[in-house]
Order: C-alpha cells, then sequence, then structure tokens
C-alpha cells in the first residue's frame, strides 16, 4: 500500500519560501503522474502543480495562481517530491497536500482531485501578512 507523508509546511511572511516535502513508501516514483493540491479554510481543494510522466517525456504544470512562484520537483532516489514556494502571498495560506495516481490521466483530468487515489495528510502552511 502507498502511503505519503508531507512536511514543511509551517508560518511565514508574506514574500518569504517556503519548501514542502512528500515522502513516499512503496515505489511511488514510478507512478504516472503526482501532484500538490491545496485546501483553504472554507474552499474547495485545488490543484496546485503536477506532473505527468504518461507520455515520453515527464511535463510539469502549474495552476495560474502559483505559476512563476512555486517549482516542483522531485529526487527518485529518496522517493521524495518537493514543492519549492517563493514570494509566497497571504491568499497561499491553506493544507497543502501531495497526491498521486496510477492512471494515466488526460490532461483536463491532470487537475481534478477525484482522479487521485493516495492522498498525504497535508501540511499547514500559513502566510502572515
Amino acid at each position: 500500500q502507498v502511503h505519503l507523508v508531507e512536511s514543511g509546511g509551517g508560518l511565514v511572511q508574506a514574500g518569504g519560501s517556503l519548501r514542502l516535502s512528500c515522502v513516499a513508501s512503496g515505489g511511488i516514483f514510478s507512478s504516472r503522474v503526482m501532484g500538490w493540491f491545496r485546501q483553504a479554510p472554507g474552499k474547495e481543494r485545488e490543484f496546485v502543480a503536477v506532473v505527468n510522466r504518461s507520455g515520453s517525456d515527464s511535463s510539469t504544470y502549474y495552476a495560474d495562481s502559483v505559476k512563476g512562484r512555486f517549482t516542483m520537483s522531485s529526487d527518485g532516489a529518496k522517493n521524495a517530491m518537493y514543492l519549492q514556494m517563493s514570494s509566497l502571498k497571504t491568499e497561499d495560506t491553506a493544507v497543502y497536500y501531495c497526491a498521486t495516481t496510477q492512471s494515466r490521466l488526460a490532461s483536463q483530468d491532470l487537475g481534478t482531485p477525484n482522479s487521485y487515489e493516495v492522498w498525504g495528510q497535508g501540511t499547514q502552511v500559513t502566510v502572515s501578512s
């Protein structure tokens, strides 16, 4: 059974940076698709970033709201993936989750939470003004 654990969240001032980690048990980095999502209080879970290995190359996609500020990466040797967050804004405050699926997803489904069957427990990111 694949298991994901996030870490690295915390309290940071606007304009600051944080790096989130997601460590997997069970050979996760053979997974086709790995993503980051977030959920703010009272809001639905939303897409942040995803790497799609369904094709011959790995392609990474970002939500427009984080493009240019967040960078997703992975380290297969450590069974880990990361989300480097810079120039943080108060609206980035949320619980951040990593997720994965072995399924081959159509491009329009990459940002849909229901497309993913394995989730971490989440890590809180709070950005103060």
